[in-house]
């Protein structure tokens, strides 16, 4: 274990020597040394697994995957569904809707499937020509297309989405696929159905959930929700939808849609938002929202709420900083995708950015609390998917793509995810990210969501990297002598997710552990990442780093030269000959003003491994495309700790 060059530089294989010293006393004098045990060791039982109440697994997942039932998944040629998805993240080998053999590298430990609530189950009734579909000209338009295949069926979705995108969907194949149909009601029961099937607590755990994909002229503010219960509860309810007549893109009928359900079932219910990169400043707005409100009070206390969460990282783009908004952050520019919303109808401007990432939306929170009195945006991080193809992968060597028609082949890389007169966002620019680290006591539905709405919750852009993360006023070098330092990190402090106790000392101290992923790569350092807000209202970052591989020098500002590259373009491989298997330290913030509300999360990265595009090059021969990036830092984001005067 590294520590923080400035404090130790120590490798601490601390275990052994300490219980041998332990037991030396033992036989020396009869007992242990009291004070030893109690720095060290406070456990309540002889075994450390024993009588232990604070979450002790981290449980692998994500809360965003589309089926075949989805209208553009559908469309694009998937025709898996929800007992495909299920088994394929359970571990078991499956068929991908294009005829290849797939599985996962790892099973996943839970799974929430959320399909597009609008108009589900009309993509399989293109595929199959239904006669409702024919009698329209527009749905006849669309099937054609689908069965021709090939580029015309790709040409069929991307008018369905923009159609869908630009609420043009012709009114009858709206009503047909609505709540209250014959067709959507039962697709609902048997979606909630087959959850409910598939959850085995303890084994695997399957949420229910749905997409309310509000997408006004393009710009991306989709919600995921996220329930808590089973389907005795989930029947009673169907999803809420966008297009009109019986549909809103307004979020507040969303919250006032999540009140409902659980005043009506007594179950519980949260909301997580993703992509604000595609929204063109509309995602975390801060004086006005797109359906015409504005950011006051009843919003900003309904959105903190109901939206416990963000997605900061998926295959559309990582969403945790821009460079044109972090400067000073050499990390800031990862898997961005920045040229425009959704369908690429508005380009992208400047002014735009700051209301469309995560680290900007945390500052302007601080902001949002001290005029409206509540922070609007104090969410949790989580990483998922977001993948068309019923198939949760998030592994650099096993990326199956964001839709059927980007599975694996020679030429995906060459083909665009979305083009218009204004651009293109290239099919090599998606990233193949991520998935969501939870901690808790069991694997259930009911551990899985109580984290979520603690915010006792992670994001990874893939790797499985275990991090812990604790706030307080006086954890020491001496809480990290254990390998079981959680024990410290909730006895003296709180956890990812939480806000610091009152201040008990001159600054706030932070306990940060990570392992690395055990099949992946070595560590290259961590940070901590802290935003604050002055006297004055201007919000500010710095980004420390506060652990770090190889016994390199930090300069006078901080900064470290890099830690190296080992990768192998050619045989898409890489050595974990630099870097660290785990990092920790405990780090005070040196610059604590204790008039500055302010937050606090950490960043794992990686050392350099290869992206995705490197093993379509070496299995197919593919041509990599000039510009396509082929080597990338994978990283970690814990949910923020914040700090209130």
């Amino acid at each position: 274990m590294y520590f923080n060059r400035k404090r130790s530089t120590v490798v601490m294989l601390a275990s052994a020597t300490l219980f041998a010293s332990v037991l030396a006393q033992s036989q020396d004098i009869g007992s242990p040394d009291p004070d030893l045990l109690t720095r060290i060791y406070p456990g309540k039982a002889y075994s450390p697994y024993a009588d232990r109440s604070f979450p002790n697994n981290v449980y692998w997942g994500e809360t965003h995957l589309h089926t075949g039932l989805s209208l553009d998944a559908g469309l694009f040629g998937n025709i898996l569904g929800h007992e495909d998805a299920y088994r394929f993240a359970r571990g078991e080998q499956i068929t991908s809707s294009g005829g290849l053999q797939v599985k996962l590298g790892r099973p996943l430990d839970w799974l929430v499937i959320t399909d597009h609530s609008d108009m589900m189950g009309i993509a399989t009734d293109i595929q199959s020509g239904a006669p409702n579909i024919l009698a329209n000209p527009k749905g006849k338009e669309w099937a054609e297309g689908f069965k021709k295949g090939g580029e015309a069926a790709g040409e069929a979705a991307f008018d369905l989405i923009t159609h869908f995108a630009q609420m043009k969907v012709p009114a009858e194949l709206v009503e047909q696929y609505s709540p209250g149909s014959e067709v959507y009601n039962n697709l609902w029961y048997d979606i909630t159905e087959t959850a409910d099937a598939y959850n085995e607590p303890g084994q695997f755990t399957a949420l229910i959930g749905y997409e309310w994909t509000s997408v006004p002229k393009g710009f991306n503010l989709h919600r995921n929700v996220i329930l808590r219960d089973g389907g005795d509860k989930a029947r009673k309810v169907t999803p809420l939808t966008t297009q009109p007549p019986l549909g809103t893109t307004d979020p507040l009928d969303l919250y006032a849609w999540l009140q409902d359900y659980e005043d009506n079932t007594g179950g519980q219910a949260l909301a997580i938002s993703h992509n604000g990169n595609l929204s063109n400043g509309w995602l975390f707005p801060l004086t006005d929202t797109y359906a015409g409100g504005k950011v006051d009070k009843n919003y900003v206390e309904l959105r903190a709420k109901w939206e416990p969460l963000y997605e900061v990282t998926q295959i559309k783009g990582d969403g945790e900083t821009h460079p044109f908004l972090s400067p000073n952050d050499e990390f800031a520019d990862y898997e961005t995708l920045d040229k425009g919303n959704l369908d690429l109808t508005q380009l992208k401007q400047d002014d735009m950015l700051q209301r469309e990432y995560a680290r900007e939306a945390l500052k302007n929170g601080l902001a949002l609390e001290t005029s409206l009195g509540t922070n609007p945006y104090k969410f949790g991080m989580v990483g998922a998917t977001d993948s068309h193809t019923a198939l949760s992968t998030a592994e650099e060597e096993n990326f199956f793509g964001k839709s059927t028609s980007a599975e694996p082949s020679p030429s995906r890389v060459e083909h665009p995810f979305v083009e218009s007169k204004l651009g293109a966002i290239e099919g090599y620019e998606l990233a193949a990210s991520g998935y969501q680290g939870v901690w808790a006591n069991e694997n259930t539905r009911e551990a899985i969501f109580d984290a979520m709405e603690r915010k006792e919750t992670y994001a990874t852009t893939g790797p499985r990297i275990p991090v812990r993360f604790f706030g307080g006023w006086n954890f020491t070098d001496e809480d990290l002598r254990s390998r079981a330092p959680a024990f410290r990190g909730y006895e003296k402090g709180v956890p990812m997710g939480s806000d610091l106790p009152a201040a008990a000392g001159e600054s706030p101290s932070f306990m940060v552990y990570a392992l690395r992923d055990p099949v992946g790569a070595n560590l290259d350092r961590i940070q901590i990442v802290k935003g604050w807000m002055d006297t004055k209202g201007k919000t500010h970052e710095k980004v420390y780093n506060v652990a770090w591989s190889d016994n390199r020098e930090a300069d006078a500002k901080g900064n470290l030269p890099p830690v190296g590259n080992t990768v192998d373009l050619e045989a898409a491989n890489w050595s974990n000959t630099i870097g660290a298997s785990e990092l920790a330290t405990v780090w005070s913030d040196p610059d604590f003003n204790p008039k500055h509300k302010a937050f606090y999360y950490a960043r794992v990265i990686e050392i350099p491994t290869p992206r995705w595009v490197v093993y379509d090059r070496l299995r197919y021969g593919s041509k990599i495309p000039e510009g396509a990036k082929l080597i990338h830092q994978e990283r970690a984001y814990t949910s923020p700790i914040w700090y209130t005067p």
